[in-house]
């Protein structure tokens, strides 16, 4: 269950609109501050949403420094600050059967925050307790993001 500061979350669960990459890592900054340790977030959403730019206002969150850029290629990244997040790109994998080749839970070191792109490839290794956020693209710069 998570229990954090319900403006973030309800203002997400009504939908926010961000009109930068900026504002979305803002955003995604504010739920970071407030997120419980050991937390998994799916990040929904077609490409060009703003998931990686989202990603990237979570790790400025936690102190963590350098870019942060779409793991793709490498499947994922993990960053270290004051968490640990470990990026997750799951576009090329098939199911839930293909993580357990990744061994992401022998990284892992609380406080951590799994952040998953494409989290539908692999529905069923998500934590029920899983942050759902929908990412779209809404034109001229502006990305709409809500709480499922």
């Amino acid at each position: 269950m998570i229990i954090m500061a319900t403006n973030i979350l309800d203002r997400l669960r009504g939908g926010v609109t961000t009109a930068s990459a900026a504002a979305t890592q803002a955003l995604a900054r504010e739920l970071g501050e407030v997120l419980p340790p050991d937390y998994t977030i799916a990040l929904h959403g077609e490409l060009g949403s703003g998931k990686t730019t989202f990603v990237a206002g979570l790790a400025s969150a936690w102190g963590i420094a350098g870019p942060v850029t779409s793991p793709t290629f490498n499947l994922f990244t993990i960053h270290k600050g004051d968490r640990m997040l470990v990026h997750l790109d799951a576009y090329r994998l098939r199911s839930a059967r293909d993580m357990d080749a990744l061994m992401i839970e022998d990284f892992l070191r609380s406080p951590w925050c799994v952040a998953v792109e494409w989290p539908e490839n692999i529905a069923e290794w998500l934590p029920e307790n899983a942050l759902r956020i929908e990412l779209a693209d809404v034109g001229r710069g502006k990305r709409t993001l809500r709480l499922r």
